[in-house]
């Protein structure tokens, strides 16, 4: 999507969870080495309508995060793409071990989908609210870490994840996500996307922060401020080009994401900038606390 001058109108689209599932599905058919490995909520991360067509490349391992993972990683040694699915904050935090020694380590291609991430989730509180999760893959060496902000660049992350050789974290999120990129869009692991153009500042975003973002952009404009907006959904490659020119044009960058301040988006960007070009740097993020339960709407106006 190229940079707009249109102001952001709020429509929504499908949940990212919802077309991570449609997507996988519809690979499945064109891409037999696909497998799925689920703890035992598939009807949640979606990968149920993976199953439902090929039933005899979906597993349930239950609820047992760790062992999930140690599956996949045998799959993925007998030459098969497993995409090993489950919460976010079940996956990430609950199996990390596994995932540092039985896939980061051999550097194998297991495809980690983390759904219901953030604090977005709203009423199933904190105990399930993925906070840290980019802190965790980013912390793996040699893995690819994608956070698509929409339905459209679900899709597309579905398929360069699948394309991609080495392990990737792919978040995702239960809400229903503003539509921001136009349909069939692609997504080019590495890349951020300049949805709007500006000066003063620039403000870089990723997942459902960049529709807040593109609200930013407006309400600032009719103030007379004029503020790029980049829309990150890889984290891991960074877009070290963008920030570079971004740094250099506008002098100042906020850095929005639905995470803890410590080891996200924003962290990687202060280093690439502090590293390459320095500017100011503002955040907006969860801070040093979790969240509590509430309705998402409430969550992330807070």
């Amino acid at each position: 999507m190229s940079a707009s001058t249109t102001p952001f109108v709020v429509s929504p689209g499908a949940a990212t969870r919802d077309a991570f599932g449609i997507a996988l599905r519809d690979l499945g058919h064109s891409e037999p080495r696909i497998v799925v490995v689920d703890g035992d909520v598939a009807n949640s991360t979606r990968t149920e309508w993976f199953g439902q067509v090929f039933p005899d490349r979906f597993f349930n391992v239950g609820i047992a995060e760790s062992n999930m993972v140690g599956v996949a990683a045998g799959l993925a040694a007998s030459g098969k793409i497993p995409v090993v699915s489950s919460f976010a904050a079940f996956l990430l935090c609950n199996a990390y071990d596994q995932l540092r020694m039985s896939v980061a380590f051999p550097h194998l291609n297991v495809k980690v989908v983390g759904t219901h991430a953030g604090i977005s989730i709203g009423e199933d509180g904190p105990s399930q609210m993925a906070i840290e999760d980019f802190a965790l893959a980013c912390s793996l060496p040699g893995f690819t870490v994608i956070v698509p902000s929409d339905e459209a660049h679900t899709h597309a992350a579905v398929r360069a994840m699948i394309a991609h050789e080495g392990p990737v974290y792919l978040r995702l999120g239960r809400p229903k996500a503003p539509r921001i990129h136009e349909a069939g869009s692609s997504l080019e692991i590495g890349k951020a996307y300049q949805l709007r153009e500006g000066s003063d500042l620039t403000i870089v975003a990723c997942g459902l922060m960049t529709a807040a973002a593109l609200q930013a952009h407006d309400a600032l404009a009719a103030k007379g401020i004029h503020a790029r907006v980049l829309d990150f959904p890889t984290i891991r490659p960074l877009d070290v080009d963008a920030l570079v020119r971004a740094s250099r044009d506008t002098g100042h960058i906020l850095v929005a994401e639905e995470h803890l301040a410590h080891g996200g988006l924003g962290s990687v960007v202060a280093m690439a900038v502090g590293s390459h070009h320095p500017c100011k740097l503002g955040y907006v993020n969860l801070g040093n606390r979790f969240a509590e339960s509430g309705t998402p709407e409430a969550l992330m106006e807070t």
